[in-house]
């Protein structure tokens, strides 16, 4: 009989508290996966009964890096709830904000924890593997550092407009709490022109913007590739010549159900926000995806629904909608595999059950036909299917493409400003529900409130990492990453690089512990840090 090996890999990452991973091992392949997030976030609580506007305040701490994203939800969820009327200038000054926010988010997570994994010395054997060295070492790597560095830049575009990143608070209910001069705009688009002339065509693509938005299928993907050295041998071709050749696109699969709140409001086609109209005013798709019945589906908040009977909370078994959740942490967390094991509750969909959410579903919902301002891009959804199904090469490839397309939306903000028009008015505060949503870098990120005598009665966040990294729901199905973990294959279970690979596919920060058990016996095999 085969032995099981058992790894516990702690922490896993760092974007929504410490990150867990448990896999059993059989035969060289995960057989088995939990994910556990082991520290309580619990805004939820300490929102409850404060000043409505709170969560402006409040919300962006959430996340050292997504703070925009947070902002975003927590200023619709009260404009939707007070009814307010937002200028177009607001929309795309908080458009704005949120794309300078991603933009870094991209590069940095590249660069700081994906690429990295490239240098292992499982791969050296690879034709590729001195030129990655060369490039992508952490901190000797000459395209580390210029992808470090390049990553700050346009964050530089966010505090024109807010002040300060992280954690501005300049998104308000009715608008914004700026007024940027031609000068702010002009130094804008000049950051924004550094970071497209010194990083993105020269060293990412090797080509200009232009001819690569001209790639909207794998054939013209693969003709792009062949059509240059410099193409071939820019960062995007070398991450995906080396990831084929390293066998990333063999596996990280998911569930194959993907979803996307859609993002960046039409400025003038959601001055009135309304829970029930959102969906149809994005620039970037909202919906979910199929891929077994290759069919897109309208996403309705009202189908959200979490799910604690393994979390850590003392709220019952049933799938309840956020609005209806009454967070009660349970008083001890005391990991058991077969019961409760995180923090994270289930998220799930009341008719299609668990869904992937990322970079890679906001490009599979990109695919369908929208209004003729929305963003409509085939490229990925054409390579999934090439490939015959999702992987974490992919995964990650479709997160470096939302860059390209995120850089012209940037340029079409500030396009579009008209400075002598109105930035904020002035909202009228009551009573009632309110929803916000946006897409974080990781993916689907919303807030529901409930405003009762002018305070907040209840406040409920669902991340992209909750949706992701959430244990098994009351039905027994594994989260996305528990998922996505099934089937990969580990050379070394000493150094299991290849449960990194996965994680940081869906955006995981990775700097870890990991510890080695006998399966049968429990006991320790082997102590030793990934690097």
């Amino acid at each position: 009989m085969s032995e099981v090996k058992r790894l516990d890999i702690s922490p896993v990452g760092r974007v929504e508290g410490d990150l867990d991973i448990r896999v059993d091992i059989k035969n060289g392949v995960v057989v088995d996966a939990w994910t556990t997030a082991e520290l309580f976030r619990g805004f939820e609580v300490i929102l409850k009964d404060k000043d409505p506007q709170a969560g402006l305040i409040v919300t962006p701490r959430a996340c050292g890096i997504c703070g925009a994203s947070h902002l975003t939800c927590a200023a619709w969820a009260l404009d939707t709830a007070w009814q307010t009327k937002v200028p177009r200038n607001a929309i795309l000054a908080r458009n704005l904000g949120q794309i300078a926010e991603s933009l870094q988010s991209f590069v940095r997570h590249h660069y700081g924890l994906f690429q990295i994994d490239f240098t292992n010395i499982k791969y050296k054997n690879s034709p590729f593997y001195e030129e990655a060295v060369a490039r992508w070492a952490i901190y000797r790597g000459r395209n580390y550092e210029r992808g470090i560095a390049i990553s700050g830049r346009p964050v530089e575009i966010y505090a024109l407009f807010g002040g300060q990143w992280p954690h501005s608070s300049y998104m308000v209910p009715g608008g914004v709490m700026c007024a940027p001069t031609l000068t702010d705009v002009t130094r804008a688009r000049a950051i924004l022109e550094y970071f497209r002339t010194e990083w993105l065509e020269p060293i990412w693509l090797g080509c200009s913007l232009e001819r690569y938005s001209q790639i909207r299928s794998y054939d013209d993907f693969q003709a792009w590739l062949d059509e240059s050295p410099k193409h071939a041998n820019s960062d995007l071709g070398l991450y995906w010549r080396m990831g084929m050749d390293i066998g990333l696109n063999t596996y990280g699969r998911g569930p194959d159900k993907f979803m996307s709140w859609g993002y960046l409001p039409h400025e003038d086609h959601y001055q009135n926000p309304t829970i029930e109209g959102r969906a149809a005013a994005m620039r970037m798709q909202s919906g979910i995806y199929d891929f077994s019945t290759n069919t897109h589906s309208e996403m309705d908040q009202a189908a959200v629904r979490e799910n604690t009977s393994r979390a850590w909370y003392q709220e019952g078994d049933d799938d309840v909608h956020p609005y209806d959740r009454d967070t009660t942490p349970a008083p001890k967390n005391t990991i058991n595999h077969d019961e409760k094991y995180s923090w994270s509750t289930a998220v799930l969909h009341n008719d299609f059950g668990r869904l992937e959410t990322g970079a890679l579903a906001r490009n599979l919902v990109a695919a369908k036909k929208g209004q003729d301002w929305q963003v409509q891009d085939p490229l990925i959804l054409d390579m999934m299917k090439n490939m015959k199904g999702s992987n974490l090469l992919l995964r990650h490839f479709a997160r470096m493409h939302d860059l390209t397309k995120l850089y012209n939306q940037a340029q079409y903000c500030l396009r579009e400003f008209r400075l002598n028009d109105e930035w904020y008015i002035k909202p009228k505060e009551q009573d009632g529900r309110g929803f916000g949503a946006t897409e974080a870098a990781r993916g689907a990120l919303a807030h529901w409130i409930e405003v009762k005598k002018g305070k907040i009665h209840n406040y409920q966040i669902i991340a992209p990492t909750t949706w992701n990294i959430g244990p098994r729901d009351g039905r027994g199905h594994r989260g996305p990453l528990e998922e996505a973990l099934i089937g990969a294959p580990i050379a070394n279970s000493l150094d299991p690089v290849e449960v990194g690979h996965v994680a940081r596919s869906f955006d995981s920060c990775m700097v870890c512990t990991v510890h080695a058990h006998d399966a049968d016996s429990g006991s320790e095999l082997a102590r030793f840090q990934i690097p």
